[in-house]
């Protein structure tokens, strides 16, 4: 992971450099006397150590070039996608810890901490998962054998799309989750779905088995309805094919 980090971290150094000069060479276009360079000088380095940084893992909820390169992304500690917040955190803290340092005190940071973290991802926070698993493929999600009869009789309306794929997400990384987060996060987003299922799960039902469940529940009934449509088009075309333009062979 320490490799792809610094892969990583390379190759969006380079891109908020290429940014920071755009951002220079226009401004010294523009500019014309030393105040007005100073500025140029001092949007330039905003621009490419925290606006870009910031702008970037927010819009795509803990992507970069680099990472998405190296296979990471950055989430929370509680599994879900990174905000402004801490987006902008980590950004302010890489202007000291990557710039500034030369990436020295990042690495530095990632070398004693247990699960990779830099100075950014512990204020913010946040940590790196892989993203892609190479040629592996991610194991699917199964129905709980306890909880089969219930999610068969239970009514689960359509979830919203939020927390519905905050929990595929969360299901997916529990391994590398710290225990209390993981419980926190589990028990929050059981909350957060609960509501759109009844009856409840059985008394005393783990929420990471409740909500397991649910999303496969969900997902093999939005599977057979669609079977289910494709095979009533279907039909209505063959009918539509024959009738009324001719006789069927």
């Amino acid at each position: 992971m320490l490799l792809s980090r610094v892969g990583s971290g390379l190759i969006d150094l380079a891109v908020q450099g290429l940014a920071g000069v755009l951002v220079l060479i226009v401004g010294f276009s523009l500019a014309s006397n030393d105040a007005q360079f100073a500025v140029a000088w001092i949007l330039a380095l905003v621009t490419a150590m925290v606006a870009i940084p910031t702008a970037v893992e927010t819009i795509t909820r803990g992507l970069s070039a680099g990472k998405v390169a190296t296979g990471i992304r950055i989430v929370r500690d509680d599994g879900g996608p990174v905000r402004f917040r801490q987006a902008f955190v980590r950004a302010l803290t890489g202007a000291i810890e990557i710039w500034v340092s030369v990436g020295s005190l990042a690495i530095i940071t990632s070398l004693v901490n247990s699960r990779g973290k830099r100075l950014g991802d512990l204020l913010a926070g946040t940590y790196a998962v892989r993203s892609r698993a190479g040629t592996g493929m991610r194991a699917p999600l199964l129905m709980p054998p306890d909880l089969a009869a219930w999610a068969e009789r239970a009514d689960i309306r359509r979830l919203p799309p939020g927390p519905a794929l905050h929990a595929r997400i969360f299901l997916s990384r529990t391994n590398a989750m710290r225990p209390q987060a993981r419980q926190q996060a589990a028990h929050a987003l059981a909350a957060a779905i609960e509501p759109y299922v009844a009856p409840p799960p059985p008394w005393g039902t783990h929420p990471e088995r409740f909500l397991a469940a649910v999303l496969v529940a969900r997902r093999d009934r939005e599977y057979a309805t669609a079977i289910r449509r494709q095979a009533a088009e279907h039909e209505a075309a063959e009918r539509m094919r024959h009738l009324p333009f001719g006789v069927a062979d």
